[in-house]
C-alpha cells in the first residue's frame, strides 16, 4: 500500500475523514468531511508527522524552517520537523506564531527559530479552504525577515472551486507564486473507495457527483 493510501486509511481510522451528509461553511452539501481536530493522541500526531515528512521527501522540497500557523499548524510543524529528522536524518528548524504578541520577556509573536534573511520557509497546514491562513501568514513572516516561502504542505486538496472557477490551492499559486503540496487529493480518496482500501462504497456515486459539480481540474 502506498503512503498516500496509508494516509487515507489513517485519517479514516482516526475519525478525521468521515462520510455521510455534511453542510459546509460554503452552504454546499458534501458527502465527506475532514476534521483534523480529531487527532488527539501521541501515536496519531507522531504518525501524522511522518506523512508530512514523506511528502517533503517525495516532492524534494528545500526548506530551512518549518512554520506552523497558530493554532492547528503548531503541532503539525513540530511533529513534521521531528519526523524528518528521525526518518530521514534531515535537521530543520521550526517556529510558529502566537495569536497575540508577547509584551514581556523576549516579546514578539514568533516562538522557536528566529527567522533571518534568506531563510527558506515551508508552511505546514492542515487544509486550505479559502487560503485565509496563508494570506495571514505571509505578512507575519515578512515582518520578521526577508524570507522566501518554498511551499505549503496540506493534508488534503479538496480540488474544489471557491467563489470563482479556481480552487484555493490554485488561487494561492496564482496570487503568490507559492506551490501547495497536498499529501493526498480528493481523487486519491475516491480511488481508495473504488479499490476497497477504505469503507464508503455506498457514498462513491455521491463523491463522484460532488467532484463533477464543484471540482476543478
Amino acid at each position: 500500500m502506498s503512503y498516500k493510501k496509508e494516509f487515507i486509511k489513517f485519517m479514516c481510522d482516526s475519525n478525521v475523514l468521515t462520510f455521510g451528509e455534511f453542510t459546509l461553511k460554503s452552504g454546499r452539501i458534501a458527502p465527506y468531511f475532514i476534521n483534523t481536530g480529531n487527532y488527539k493522541t501521541g501515536e496519531q500526531i507522531g504518525k501524522l508527522g511522518e506523512f508530512y515528512a514523506r511528502c517533503v521527501e517525495e516532492n524534494k522540497i528545500g526548506a530551512d524552517v518549518f512554520f506552523g500557523p497558530a493554532y492547528k499548524g503548531i503541532p503539525l510543524c513540530v511533529s513534521a520537523a521531528a519526523s524528518l529528522y528521525s526518518k530521514f536524518g534531515k535537521n530543520v528548524n521550526y517556529c510558529f506564531n502566537r495569536k497575540e504578541a508577547k509584551d514581556h520577556g523576549e516579546g514578539g509573536v514568533i516562538v522557536g527559530h528566529k527567522l533571518k534573511d534568506n531563510d527558506k520557509v515551508l508552511i505546514i497546514e492542515d487544509v486550505i479552504t479559502a487560503g485565509t491562513a496563508v494570506r495571514e501568514t505571509l505578512p507575519i513572516l515578512k515582518k520578521e525577515a526577508d524570507v522566501s516561502v518554498s511551499g505549503v504542505i496540506i493534508s488534503v486538496d479538496r480540488m474544489e472551486k471557491g467563489k470563482g472557477d479556481k480552487s484555493a490551492v490554485q488561487e494561492i499559486y496564482e496570487e503568490f507564486g507559492i506551490k501547495v503540496y497536498p499529501i493526498v487529493t480528493l481523487l486519491d480518496i475516491i480511488e481508495c473507495i473504488k479499490d476497497g482500501d477504505i469503507d464508503g462504497k455506498q457514498y462513491l456515486d455521491k463523491m463522484i457527483e460532488y467532484r463533477k459539480t464543484y471540482g476543478v481540474q
